[in-house]
């Protein structure tokens, strides 16, 4: 019922909130945009998820952990639950009943109640924050800059993961990247960051970062982790800067010695062929690493080699049912790639991206699952 206005439900929603607790308004950033955005993204997850207490669980727990660097506190709660389910039954207009407010608001409380304990148990053993140095900026002729920090304080992390990163030229506006990495022992870290078109902090930290300023990090988020107990074979599926995980991941592999029962194939995939950053890089890797095949994928250029999207050269190859696979990049791609994967014989189970942005894929990779456990004998 709220869907098709879900947009405006977000900006009515900070609206009152602001004007109900103007203190908590100086939590925000003074753009709202991508606020209202991670909003909207976060209900749908959570509204995916409902049916799904592990992951339900999980994800707002990591929700509540990232909130301490807002500096959220679990008084805040209850005045946002009540803000929101009043922003709910404006737009739901008569549909919304007792039951309705009863039942959102139960799920509102549990959600919370995760949020807000997860953040106590996190409070008791890491900052909220973390400082960085920057001790590496790279400006490379494909306009992504590949930017080397190093955290005051040990900074954990598994290779797969993303956190968020906030600049000093704009403060409380946090954006999440990836470290191109896996851990290392002085806790640096690798991000390969693209300048979006109006994109305020992506274009500061490409354009304006130097070697000395100081970063603020948020803590670890995400699940996509190579499990080193698994034998099953490594699929990686990587759409632009979506590559800077998955090269963690392979890094991992080899850093854990899992090469020498698991084989790792890569595709890489873009529009062009001077957007296919990093390829190089990883066909150098294939070279020390014989377990580690590299192909790429170009769909609106012809080129030597493999031409079509993602989706469509993964169609070429298979059947990926004895794979892991892991897919990092544009929305699109992920959904597709998944769809083929899936059709070609990858267990539901074994298919690993993160969800944040892709709340449909979740709801459409639980159906697959479930159906799996019907088919089963």
């Amino acid at each position: 019922m709220v869907e098709p206005q879900i947009a405006d439900v977000t900006v009515y929603f900070y609206a009152i909130l602001f004007a109900r607790y103007p203190a908590v308004r100086e939590l925000f950033p003074a753009n709202m945009d991508a606020q209202r955005d991670r909003l909207l993204r976060a209900l749908l997850r959570i509204v995916e998820l409902v049916d799904d207490p592990e992951n339900l669980t999980r994800f707002c727990s990591h929700l509540g952990r990232d909130h301490r660097k807002f500096g959220t506190q679990s008084a805040h709660y209850p005045a946002v639950g009540e803000c929101l389910l009043d922003a709910l039954a404006r737009f739901a207009g008569p549909a919304w009943n007792e039951e309705l407010a009863g039942a959102w608001g139960r799920a509102y409380t549990a959600a919370a109640n995760i949020m807000a304990g997860a953040a106590e148990q996190d409070a008791q053993r890491c900052p909220a924050v973390w400082e960085a140095r920057v001790t590496r900026h790279v400006l490379h002729p494909s306009g992504i800059a590949e930017i080397t920090v190093r955290p005051d304080q040990p900074y954990g992390y598994t290779a797969g993961q993303y956190l968020s990163l906030e600049s000093p030229w704009w403060p409380r506006e946090w954006r999440h990247y990836s470290p191109a990495n896996a851990p290392r022992a002085d806790s640096s870290m690798t991000f390969h960051i693209r300048a979006v078109q109006d994109g305020r902090v992506s274009q500061a930290l490409v354009h304006h970062t130097a070697v000395g300023d100081r970063l603020r990090l948020g803590p670890p988020q995400g699940d996509m982790a190579i499990d080193p107990a698994s034998r099953d074979d490594v699929l990686c599926v990587a759409g632009g800067t979506g590559l800077a995980p998955i090269r963690a991941l392979i890094e991992e592999v080899s850093r854990q010695g899992m090469s020498d029962r698991r084989s790792v194939d890569l595709f890489v995939g873009a529009r062009t062929a001077e957007e296919l950053y990093g390829l190089d890089d990883m066909l150098r890797m294939s070279q020390r690493l014989p377990w580690l095949t590299v192909r790429a994928a170009v769909s609106e250029e012809n080129i030597v080699g493999r031409t079509g999207s993602l989706p469509q050269v993964l169609a070429e190859f298979g059947p990926w049912d004895r794979h892991e696979a892991y897919l990092s990049g544009p929305q699109q791609m992920i959904a597709a790639s998944a769809d083929v994967l899936l059709r070609r014989g990858l267990p539901p189970a074994k298919l690993h991206y993160d969800p944040w942005g892709a709340p449909a894929l979740a709801s459409s990779l639980r159906h697959a699952r479930a159906q799996e456990e019907v088919d089963q004998p």
